[in-house]
């Protein structure tokens, strides 16, 4: 009896360049997506002036808490699941297939709103510096063009080379915002160092649940660690240190920054102030506090600041359009890989067209580049990251529960369902806060547009899986898969398609 031909697609074309990046590279790239000087600068002096609340870095050191509990059952999946797809494998794998499809289309939503917002921010940041230096004021989408040239050809190149890129632009970030923190810290309004800002009492105020939404969308990038543990030197150790440095690093940044920002304006005062000054607040501090010359090198940071994570986003999200092409839950093109450099070739270049054709729309259309494609951009992904990482919280214990194994009780239940059920409310504090978070009349359509766009897209995610299940179930079977799904075939009863199974220990 003849077997039947099974089609087994190429490891070379469908497999990402192994080995290249070690726990800094990592780093790296999770510290850049998260921008520092753009949350100290942009984040925390909006969550000072429009919120009005003064428990801001106690607001940071919360969201890092509960971000902790959920890496503890995350990282321990990872060591078990490692795929380039991230929440979209560990939802596959933990709530099942359907489940992990429509988890992937609001990734893909989330990140790429992340990524090309970040287009019309990088004008606004390069004025100062241009104006500064060189006496020219170019138009905002010139300098977006500029920035997307960089971030294209960079996608196309070795991982390990953009992590260089990014090494630089980090360490230069960080150190000029800890020089800046030592100048606020150094000249203490009224001449007494004031930790009114650390109190938390001072958190818990009308307006808190808009400040933790904030502060989470401060973190946003933190979970990218696992999207490159395809690319990592031993993803088993450099996944959990990489995330858990990442969450530490950004808490005790964010915190810092927030808290001396107070204690050089004055905590009676830090409301007013940065409601009028707004971004050039920490800017206005260090030229008072520091001279010129770091004003412009700041400046200048702050620019590369929002390049670093354009550079970020754009790996991250074409990794994420990879992973479903190679399980072919996208077309197949985009499973491919560069032959030399082993970047995602066909989904880094879809991620730069789909760039260029923003830019170009909010410059044809005269739109407002800041407000209405940076902000709304980065809360809209912002919202998509935090459901992705609150529904991989319940994926990562219906995993364990049926793969529990050697896991300890803490990692397969306590610290996620602890982490779930601190999500679960910031999200619900997201929805209610959502027309504030946008800065939108609460009658205003997106202030329930953007939240209901992501379960809808989420329920077309579902059903494209129920019709591969039907009509594709060899597809259907790699879904989850990761790299095994590029080496290993179907079962010929799978092609036949009798009951699959979904990963999660049932067939479905």
């Amino acid at each position: 009896m003849p077997t039947a031909t099974i089609e087994r697609p190429s490891n070379v074309s469908e497999a990402l360049a192994r080995g290249r990046l070690g726990v800094p590279s990592v780093i790296f790239f999770v510290l850049s997506a998260a921008a520092p000087l753009t949350v100290v600068a942009g984040v925390v002096t909006t969550g000072y002036g429009v919120i009005g609340v003064l428990g801001i870095p106690v607001a940071f050191l919360a969201v890092a808490a509960v971000l902790a509990l959920f890496a503890v059952g995350y990282v321990a999946m990872a060591r078990r699941v490692e795929n380039a797809g991230a929440f979209y494998a560990y939802i596959s794998r933990g709530l099942g297939r359907p489940a992990g499809v429509g988890a992937a289309w609001v990734a893909l939503i989330a990140y790429n709103a992340l990524q090309v917002g970040l287009y019309g921010a990088v004008g606004a940041a390069a004025a100062p510096v241009l104006d500064r230096l060189f006496g020219v004021a170019p138009a905002w989408w010139l300098v977006a063009l500029v920035a997307w040239a960089i971030v294209a050809v960079l996608g196309l190149l070795r991982v390990d080379i953009n992590g260089l890129v990014l090494a630089a632009l980090l360490v230069a970030e960080i150190v000029v915002i800890l020089v800046f923190d030592l100048g606020q810290l150094g000249n203490p309004a009224g001449g007494a160092v004031s930790f009114a800002a650390l109190s938390p009492e001072n958190l818990f105020v009308p307006g808190a649940g808009a400040v933790l939404v904030l502060a989470i969308l401060g973190f946003v990038g933190f979970e990218s660690a696992v999207v490159f543990s395809e690319e990592s030197k031993d993803p088993r150790r450099t996944v959990p240190l990489a995330t858990y440095l990442s969450v530490a690093i950004i808490a005790a940044l964010y915190a810092l920054s927030s808290w001396t920002m107070t204690v050089a304006v004055g905590p009676d005062r830090i409301a007013a102030e940065a409601g009028e000054q707004s971004v050039g607040l920490i800017f206005n501090l260090a030229g008072e506090h520091l001279g010129d010359t770091a004003v412009t090198i700041g400046q200048a940071l702050f620019l590369t600041s929002v390049l670093a994570a354009m550079i970020s986003f754009h790996n991250t999200t074409a990794r994420y359009a990879f992973a479903l092409g190679r399980e072919r839950v996208l077309p197949a093109v985009f499973g491919q890989t560069s032959p030399r450099s082993g970047a995602p070739r066909a989904a880094s270049l879809a991620q730069s067209a789909l760039g260029l054709a923003v830019i170009l729309l909010y410059a044809v259309n005269g739109w407002d580049e800041v407000v209405q494609l940076f902000y709304w951009g980065g809360t809209t992904g912002g919202f998509g990251v935090l459901l992705l990482i609150t529904t991989t919280s319940f994926a990562v214990i219906a995993f364990f529960a049926r793969n529990g194994g050697a896991e300890t009780l803490w990692r397969r239940l306590v610290a996620p369902g602890l982490a779930a059920a601190a999500l679960v409310v910031i999200v619900t504090l997201a929805v209610v806060n959502f027309a504030d978070l946008l800065g939108v009349a609460p009658e205003s359509p997106l202030r329930w547009a953007i939240p209901v766009a992501y379960p809808v897209a989420a329920l077309l995610g579902v059903l494209w899986a129920l019709v591969l299940r039907g009509n594709r179930p060899d597809t259907y079977a790699r879904i989850g898969l990761g790299a095994e799904s590029a080496a290993a075939g179907v079962l010929p009863e799978q092609r036949a398609g009798t009951a699959v199974p979904d990963g999660t220990g049932a067939r479905r």
